[in-house]
């Protein structure tokens, strides 16, 4: 289980206090990596190789509408189309919702896939689809994490090339996804173990730097909490246990621990007082806008893959419909409220000002930024009588639905793919979350088609799909 905060924080004492600290899910991954081998280099020659330095991925858990925000349907009926109108992009000819209007400037920065699809219609299973880029063995179901499962992207990119600037490979921000109700499976190192477990991160609001337990404390110099350390090494070295992959495990957790106390770059990058109070409040002074601007701190830092889970819970409106934070795109009932009145605003200034902000710093250049849901919405407006809500929704949809990149040698201002007139099927080439796991490797110089190894030394190949080589090259192929 990953790190979760929800209004309490873990004190320095509970961030050391290893068995503590993993039994609240407080775990870093295992820096005992073999190399990753089966590398074949005609992956170089991929459209977009090896440009990225790092990936952010906008995780919009619940399943963003791709009529209702990247590829709406003005000229179809009213059930289908829906009550919103549109609004000219950056993108001649390419309109966005009329929510969009931020998001629709830096459209010239965006590449749109309106073709996405796969045949998973529930949100656990399709979680961990997007999540690992393969179907879950449970399809179209709310499966519980198992320590079965396949790692999650950031799993398998700490396996194959842990970081040296940054004592995490992989970050998730505003987590861990609950889907709804239940801590989703695919955001965990699954099979890897719990040392492979990306960092997760709660409600980064909660104070002026997300992680509170990483202040310095006055009465702990770097020389007494390096004493600490050594001393942990004694007691352990004379415990007399062997060292099996448990001890293991909690020898490189404590040393990491440590390591995050002594870096004095990594309080910072997670400390949002260091943002003037303008540029946080252009991202929006909510958990999803802050945890963009996090996201944008830690690449900074030199973390190479960060997740921002959108919504912590993809359906959280039915727990408290005053909460804006609790918001989630999973929107069966009371759709066009939902979308209008909260989730297309926040996601409009948090998601545009991200793409601003990394373009004006100069790191859009070598950065891949991924939006995605793990499926779209169905075409028909309909009212669904088991759900909250007193007016209509759309249901899950696979078949059908729009993902958008940016950066990192991905061309903007393109859309890639097309649905039908009803915004079901694609018209064109499809892709699925396969394709998306191959091109986020490839933008890190990793061949997808390469394998790494389980901790029996079983090879698993990286990803079983192919670059969205059209991303890069603005050519698609039409069927």
């Amino acid at each position: 289980m990953a790190f979760r905060q929800t209004g309490c924080w873990l004190s320095r004492r509970a961030l050391l206090k290893l068995g503590y600290a993993a039994g609240l899910g407080c775990v870093w991954p295992s820096w005992s990596v073999p190399k990753v081998e089966g590398a074949d280099e005609s992956a170089q020659a991929a459209p977009g190789f090896g440009q990225a330095k790092s990936v952010i991925i906008i995780m919009a858990s619940g399943g963003q509408s791709q009529i209702d925000s990247w590829d709406p349907k003005p000229l179809a009926p009213a059930e289908i189309r829906g009550e919103f109108g549109t609004i000219d992009t950056a993108i001649p000819g390419v309109p966005f919702c009329e929510h969009l209007p931020q998001t629709a400037k830096v459209a010239d920065s965006l590449c749109v896939i309106k073709s996405m699809s796969h045949a998973d219609l529930d949100h656990g299973s399709a979680f961990y689809l997007t999540m690992t880029g393969r179907y879950h063995r449970r399809r179209s179901a709310n499966p519980l994490p198992s320590s079965e499962d396949l790692p999650c992207h950031g799993a398998v990119l700490h396996r194959v090339r842990p970081t040296p600037n940054f004592v995490q490979s992989a970050l998730h921000l505003n987590g861990p996804a609950e889907v709804p109700n239940i801590i989703g499976p695919g955001q965990f190192g699954g099979f890897l173990g719990k040392g492979y477990d990306p960092f997760t991160v709660g409600d980064v609001t909660a104070s002026s730097i997300a992680i509170p337990s990483l202040e310095p404390n006055p009465d702990v110099t770097s020389s007494r909490l390096t004493s600490r350390e050594q001393l942990l090494q004694r007691i352990e070295a004379q415990s007399g246990h062997d060292l099996g992959q448990m001890a293991i495990d909690k020898r490189d957790l404590y040393s990491q621990a440590f390591d995050m106390l002594q870096r004095r770059e990594t309080r910072d990058a997670f400390d949002l007082s260091q943002e003037s109070p303008a540029l946080r409040e252009r991202y929006g002074m909510n958990r999803s806008g802050q945890a963009c601007l996090l996201s944008r701190r830690l690449v900074e830092a030199g973390v190479p893959l960060v997740t921002v889970i959108w919504n912590h819970n993809n359906r959280g409106q039915d727990l408290d419909p005053a909460d804006p934070d609790l918001y989630g795109w999973d929107t069966h009932n009371d759709i066009f409220y939902s979308l209008k009145s909260y989730l297309l605003p926040r996601f409009d200034q948090g998601f545009s000002a991200l793409i601003e902000d990394l373009k004006q710093r100069g790191m859009l250049d070598d950065t891949l930024v991924i939006c995605m849901g793990e499926f779209g919405r169905a075409p028909l407006v309909a009212l669904e009588k088991n759900f909250a809500g007193a007016s209509p929704g759309r249901k899950h949809w696979g078949w059908g639905y729009s993902i958008v990149m940016a950066g990192a040698g991905v061309r903007g201002g393109t859309v890639v793919g097309e649905l039908d007139s009803r915004g079901a099927y694609p018209v064109s080439e499809s892709y699925g979350p396969w394709d998306v796991t191959a091109t986020l490797f490839s933008a890190l110089g990793i061949d997808p088609k390469s394998h790494y190894y389980d901790l029996q030394n079983r090879p698993y190949r990286i990803s079983d799909g192919e670059v969205i080589s059209a991303a890069y090259t603005g050519v698609r192929n039409v069927l």
